[in-house]
């Protein structure tokens, strides 16, 4: 899989953008504030229909514009895809596949698949567990949109219950029991996909992270959840919400589900949240991230597109060399504020752009604008 062309129209700081993308490494240069981010953000709204940065759809208008617009063709070994997305002001978004207009989320998922590794990603680390759910969340729901039709169901029913819980009384037994069969069905779903994520990590990732490592570290990661019996979720979930429904009544909210789930997350059976370094810390991103790769590509018989954002300066030499090396096969687009310690991996493969003030150059025309 991999982007042939991106159209921008009044996104972010860019008035209109035409970039055509090589199958390989795609590099844009600038220094800050000059819209790098800004052209990984509208390929990864393409993919999973928000963006990484805001929950705000309209906050990527341009300033005093009525509304955006993204286009990008994606080429793959199946059918290619036209995927265009036009925003408005009052926050509504527009989204067509080959020119058929689309009504939920689920229908764009899957179309064009990334993996994002941004510095913003230590959190799925050292921070709370809704940034590794998080994580689980957006790799299953680009897998399967079975999990993505339960995952949403799950979150709406959680959201009645809780309301339910907030008034009360005796009379309502009933309906909340009717409510724990239905987190029961949805909730035992995730939590068993989600189970199964993680064992693909651990399967694949201790190769990834011996060689980032040079041997010296071992991985594992282990899902948190409140049910024991993971070849029968929903009877196991649905059995523990019964009893801590009193405990549920008293604090007016559900109290467990997947939406109190973490996983751990060990370095040579240490937790890293406690124990990890600094350079562990993104060393165990770099790994998730490249995991979260193999798996796409196990799955869906082709890799996903690379977004790296801004990080080869936050990694040593040794995970530099790591990346660089790995992704020859695979289409990756990386912002960077210089050449340093990339230099050596450009090739007659890549292409290499200048971005300055919502501009975009190939970098040989800019040197010879300069001249």
């Amino acid at each position: 899989m991999y982007i042939d062309y991106i159209y921008l129209e009044n996104f972010r700081n860019y008035n209109n953008l035409k970039l055509k993308l090589n199958k390989s490494t795609n590099i844009f240069i600038g220094d800050n504030a000059q819209g790098k981010t800004n052209i990984l953000e509208s390929i990864y709204y393409c993919s999973i229909g928000k963006s990484h940065r805001t929950n705000k759809d309209k906050e990527l208008i341009k300033w005093d514009k009525s509304d955006c617009k993204i286009k990008i063709n994606v080429c793959n070994n199946r059918l290619n895809k036209n995927i265009q997305v036009r925003i408005s002001n009052d926050g509504k978004k527009y989204i067509n596949i080959n020119s058929i207009k689309i009504n939920k989320i689920s229908q764009l998922v899957g179309n064009l698949n990334v993996v994002m590794f941004s510095p913003e990603d230590l959190k799925i680390v050292k921070e709370s567990p809704s940034y590794r759910r998080k994580f689980l969340n957006i790799e299953l729901c680009k897998l399967s949109k079975k999990y993505y039709y339960n995952l949403v169901q799950y979150n709406k029913v959680l959201n009645e219950r809780n309301s339910l819980l907030k008034k009360w009384n005796k009379n309502y037994n009933e309906m909340v029991d009717i409510y724990d069969n239905q987190l029961a069905n949805f909730g035992g779903y995730v939590i068993k996909e989600r189970y199964k994520y993680i064992k693909q990590l651990n399967e694949k990732s201790n190769i990834i992270h011996k060689d980032i490592t040079s041997g010296l570290e071992k991985v594992d990661f282990k899902y948190i959840t409140c049910i024991n019996n993971i070849k029968n979720p929903n009877l196991d979930f649905y059995e523990n919400l019964k009893k801590n429904r009193k405990h549920d009544f008293e604090k007016k909210t559900t109290s467990i589900g997947p939406h109190k789930d973490d996983f751990l997350i060990n370095i040579n059976s240490r937790d890293s949240r406690k124990f990890a370094s600094q350079g562990q810390q993104r060393t165990l991103v770099l790994t998730i991230k490249f995991t979260a790769l193999e798996i796409i590509k196990e799955i869906t018989g082709e890799y996903p597109v690379l977004l790296l954002d801004d990080v080869l300066s936050e990694l040593d030499d040794n995970r530099q060399k790591y990346i660089l090396k790995s992704i020859d096969n695979i289409q990756t687009i990386i912002t960077c504020t210089g050449f340093k310690n990339i230099e050596n991996y450009i090739n007659d493969k890549t292409m290499v752009y200048k971005v300055y003030s919502g501009l975009v150059k190939n970098l040989v025309d800019y040197l010879c604008k300069e001249e």
